[in-house]
């Protein structure tokens, strides 16, 4: 089950069992950190395609963000770890590889819709007003608009951000050996507390999410709009 598995074994079957389970979370974790590192970007960039005024590439972005958000996660999964060796002879070098990419892809969908209801939420009085004082849409976007639009997407994407760190408990059906993959092995075995002490890891996780978005939101406090 691991290095960390083995090393623990010594010190005994229940050293062993949380040994496991904290390598792991930090599956979980890893997947997790690097699904906002790639889907916060990905999807800026799908919602300006979404409000292009080039309608041909706004319609082709709102149809992929459709797809993605009306499709479940764990069939994404299966298509990115399935389909490019079905397809095209094309095989994934891992399945921690397709699952990071099946979260970036399915995320950033979600990530794209609250920026574009942030972005679309600003009266456009804003905008005006910060052209008649000779600034460019630019400067007016970056100085005006866009920490207000960060206070209203915050919550949201918490919500989102929450959200994530329980759904990557869903790599475990192409086989990732996250936490509950590990936990699940040992209650076959007869042994049940692993099974349960999987929520102590989530929820100090989402309770560190909830501190941190806390602060934030204190923090932006004074844009009250």
């Amino acid at each position: 089950m691991g290095s960390l598995f083995e090393y623990f074994s010594a010190f005994g079957p229940n050293a062993a069992r949380w040994a496991s389970l904290f390598e792991g979370f930090g599956q979980n974790l890893l997947l997790f950190f690097v699904t906002l590192i790639t889907a916060i970007p990905i999807g800026l960039v799908i919602t300006y395609c979404s409000m292009s005024r080039f309608k041909p590439l706004m319609l082709l972005s709102r149809t992929f963000v459709w797809i993605i958000r009306g499709t479940p996660l764990m069939l994404q999964l299966f298509v990115v770890w399935f389909v490019p060796g079905l397809l095209f002879d094309v095989h994934m070098k891992s399945r921690m590889t397709a699952a990071m990419i099946a979260f970036s892809i399915n995320y950033a969908a979600y990530f794209s819709e609250i920026y574009r209801g942030g972005i679309e939420s600003i009266p456009k009085g804003q905008y005006e007003a910060g052209q008649v004082l000779g600034m460019t849409k630019a400067q007016v976007f970056f100085r005006v608009v866009l920490m207000q639009v960060i206070k209203r997407i915050t919550a949201p994407m918490g919500n989102e951000f929450m959200t994530l760190v329980k759904d990557t408990s869903l790599a475990r059906t192409i086989a990732v050996a996250e936490i509950l993959m590990s936990a699940e092995r040992f209650t076959k075995q007869g042994v049940i507390w692993p099974l349960f002490a999987t929520a102590l890891f989530f929820l100090a996780m989402c309770g560190l999410l909830t501190l941190l978005l806390n602060h934030i939101e204190k923090k932006l406090s004074y844009y009250n709009v």
